[in-house]
C-alpha cells in the first residue's frame, strides 16, 4: 500500500511540473494527491469546499491573478469527467462571488489505487478573477461523468479548511492553483484571468450515490 500510495504522489508531481508554463507561480497548494484514503461526491447535489489563501509577493501588488490548476480524481475504471461547476467565493460556499463557471476538464495518466479505482489527473483553464490577499473557498458541484458514473474529490486532510453542505466539515482536499501576481490594484470587482484545478479525487459506486467512499 505504502508503494502505490508514493507512486501516485511521484506521478501527481511529474505531471504538475510538466503541465505549469515556465511563468506560472504557485499561488496555494493544499499538498500532494493521497489516492488510498478516502474521497468526497461533489456530484448529485453535493457541495465540496476547501480554503485557499492569496499572498502577494512582498513588496508588490496585494494581489494574484489565478491562472491554471490541477486536480486527481477517482473514477470507476472506464470513466471519465467531463465537467464540474466551479466557484471561488469569499466564505464557505457562501458570501460574495467572484467567479462560477461550468468547466470543462482534460483526463490524463490514470493509476489504479488500492480499491481498483482509477486515480487520474484532471486539469481545466478558465477565465477567473484577480484577487487581493486574504481567504477564498474553492467549491466544486454538479460534477458529470462519462456512464453516469460519480464523482468524488480525493481527501488528503492537508491545511486548508474544507466542508461539505450536507454534513459540514470534513477533512481537506488535494488541489493546487497556480497564477501570477497582479500588476495593477485590484479592486472588489472581479477581473478576468485563468485557473486549473489540481488534486480533485472522483470515486464511483455503481447504482449507489454516497457523499463519501469509506
Amino acid at each position: 500500500m505504502k508503494m502505490r500510495i508514493a507512486s501516485l504522489s511521484a506521478l501527481a508531481l511529474c505531471l504538475t511540473l510538466a503541465a505549469i508554463p515556465l511563468v506560472a507561480q504557485t499561488i496555494y497548494s493544499n499538498g500532494p494527491v493521497n489516492g488510498n484514503t478516502d474521497a468526497w461526491n461533489f456530484g448529485d447535489g453535493y457541495i465540496v469546499s476547501d480554503a485557499f489563501t492569496v499572498s502577494g509577493s512582498p513588496g508588490g501588488p496585494p494581489a494574484a491573478r489565478v491562472g491554471n490548476e490541477l486536480e486527481n480524481v477517482w473514477l470507476e475504471p472506464g470513466d471519465t469527467l467531463m465537467s464540474a461547476e466551479l466557484s471561488i467565493t469569499s466564505g464557505e460556499n457562501s458570501g460574495t462571488s467572484y467567479f462560477d463557471q461550468t468547466v470543462n476538464y482534460t483526463q490524463s495518466n490514470c493509476v489504479m489505487n488500492n480499491f481498483g479505482y482509477d486515480v487520474c489527473l484532471e486539469s481545466t483553464t478558465f477565465n477567473g478573477p484577480t484577487l487581493n490577499n486574504g481567504t477564498y473557498w474553492l467549491n466544486l458541484q454538479n460534477a458529470v461523468v462519462s456512464n453516469g458514473g460519480v464523482a468524488y474529490w480525493d481527501e488528503n486532510s492537508g491545511p486548508s479548511l474544507a466542508s461539505e453542505n450536507d454534513i459540514g466539515s470534513i477533512p481537506s482536499e488535494s488541489f493546487t492553483l497556480l497564477g501570477s501576481s497582479s500588476t495593477s490594484t485590484t479592486t472588489s470587482v472581479p477581473e478576468p484571468s485563468s485557473i486549473m484545478l489540481f488534486g480533485s479525487g472522483i470515486f464511483g459506486l455503481a447504482g449507489l450515490l454516497r457523499r463519501r467512499l469509506f
